[in-house]
């Protein structure tokens, strides 16, 4: 069983910034991956960027490439994600998602609010 722990939404305006932070607890496995993805009311869940825990290996949607960055603390089993340029086509509920890569089981946060507005 692995919880997930998320913080760092808000409310900004466009071209500011925030940074979010989602840590793992309970039975961690050897190898696994965290990511971020998000939803608006009525569509479908995306993603946003994820992260191979033990190679560093990352992944992009590509309406965030260049403005997103994703990283780990492995030490504390901790993935951030680092959002500059927001627009408002970035309102959304961001989820963290850990996967089990040994068995490809997923794990949910509970959802962090991130709204873009002037």
């Amino acid at each position: 069983q692995v919880q997930l722990v998320e913080s760092g939404g808000g409310l900004v305006q466009p071209g500011e910034s925030l940074r979010l932070s989602c840590a793992a607890s309970g039975s961690i496995p050897s190898i696994y991956a965290m990511g971020w993805y998000r939803q608006v009311l009525g569509k479908q869940r995306e993603l946003v960027a994820r992260i191979i825990t033990s190679s560093g290996a990352t992944n992009y949607a590509d309406s965030v490439k260049g403005r997103f960055t994703i990283s780990r603390d492995n030490a504390k089993d901790t993935v951030y994600l680092q959002m500059n340029s927001l627009k408002p086509e970035d309102t959304a509920v961001y989820y963290c998602n850990f996967r089990n890569l040994r068995v490809y089981s997923d794990y949910w946060g509970q959802g962090t609010r991130v709204t873009v507005s002037s």
